[in-house]
């Protein structure tokens, strides 16, 4: 069996010390970058790979990073955050760090929860998701300086909040504003938009791409409002194109919205009629429904970059952080997936 490669073999390669390396492991900051490189090189050439138990007891940390599990309910879009947790944990694994996966139903039994996480040495850092309006998590964390980053911005009610701490994001008013180009150009100028009721922040945040799109083109459409479900959004979109059958395509905030208004449209005789969802799951695939694809793997290694620094070894404590970089962001860009009879 070949020798696993140690500190020594990576600071010989380097042509570095011992300490240097084990600095640009545990304390990337304070080395100066040609030299951190340098050994950021020989350590992926050897594929050196830190003994994750014994760093733990010299930094005094977890190097693990705590992310909710959100309740199964069911339903078509819950993939997106399911894909989201997987490569987060992949992409952490090769930073020598761990997630750790803990239950709560709601922001109390969440901050009460990473509250003993972070109390029993558990974990260092939280990766927080669905973020809402005026989230007490966040200012929670703040407080106790535990280091946070979130996938979805920090929404409120006075603005979007893009200042208040590090997030990565989709940027949904991207992703529907394409999804409504390629449908005026392709199927006609009367685009309807199936979302969420208002008050949600990326309901709404979607729903401004289509607007902006439509206003761009000097077009108009309506908007229509349900929850997110499959059979309140056929029935909703059955009644409203049965009302107004000049409408030519629909734009829908998630793919279960899309499905339901794709059931309605087959059901009143117009099954080629053009319909965008959101998210891009194996539902809407199967049934050859165009959708905007999140990319949640971009998100993850958005999240960590921002959470432990491009090159960094370990979390990034709220006190080693200027200002400008407490707020940084990171938004992906979505890509729309065309199927059925459109063309991209």
């Amino acid at each position: 069996m070949t020798k696993a490669p140690t500190v020594e073999d990576v600071a010989r390669a380097a042509g570095v010390s011992r300490q240097t390396v084990s600095n640009v492991l545990n304390s990337p900051d304070i080395v100066r970058g040609p030299t951190r490189e340098r050994v950021q090189r020989a350590i992926a050439e050897l594929g050196y790979r830190p003994h994750a138990a014994a760093r733990r007891l010299r930094t005094r940390r977890s190097s693990t990073i705590g992310v909710r599990l959100d309740p199964y309910a069911g339903g078509i879009s819950g993939v997106v955050l399911d894909r989201f947790v997987h490569a987060l944990t992949e992409r952490a694994s090769e930073r020598g760090m761990r997630i750790l996966l803990y239950a709560a139903r709601t922001p109390a039994e969440e901050i009460e929860r990473i509250g003993d996480l972070v109390d029993g040495g558990e974990i260092d850092a939280v990766v927080l998701t669905g973020t809402s309006h005026e989230d007490t998590r966040t200012t929670w964390l703040h407080e106790r300086g535990v280091p946070f980053v979130s996938f979805g911005r920090p929404w409120r009610s006075d603005g979007d909040g893009a200042g208040e701490h590090s997030w990565a994001d989709v940027d949904g008013a991207a992703g529907t504003h394409a999804a409504t180009r390629h449908l005026l150009d392709q199927a006609g100028p009367k685009i309807a938009f199936l979302g969420w009721p208002e008050g949600s922040g990326t309901g709404d945040d979607r729903a401004r791409g289509w607007s902006e799109a439509m206003a761009d083109a000097g077009s108009a459409g309506p908007r229509w409002h349900t929850e997110e479900s499959v059979g309140l959004a056929r029935e909703l979109t059955g009644a409203a194109l049965a009302a107004d059958p000049a409408v030519d395509a629909v734009v829908c905030v998630s793919d279960s919205l899309a499905i339901g208004a794709h059931l309605a449209a087959t059901a009143l005789g117009r099954p080629d009629l053009p319909v965008v969802g959101f998210d891009n799951t194996p539902a809407a695939e199967a049934l050859g429904i165009s959708s905007v694809e999140q990319l949640p793997e971009q998100v993850a290694a958005g999240v960590l970059d921002l959470l432990m620094g491009p090159t960094g070894g370990v979390v990034l404590r709220s006190d080693q952080r200027d200002s400008a970089e407490e707020a940084a962001y990171v938004l992906v860009e979505p890509r729309l997936v065309v199927r059925g009879g459109l063309t991209a």
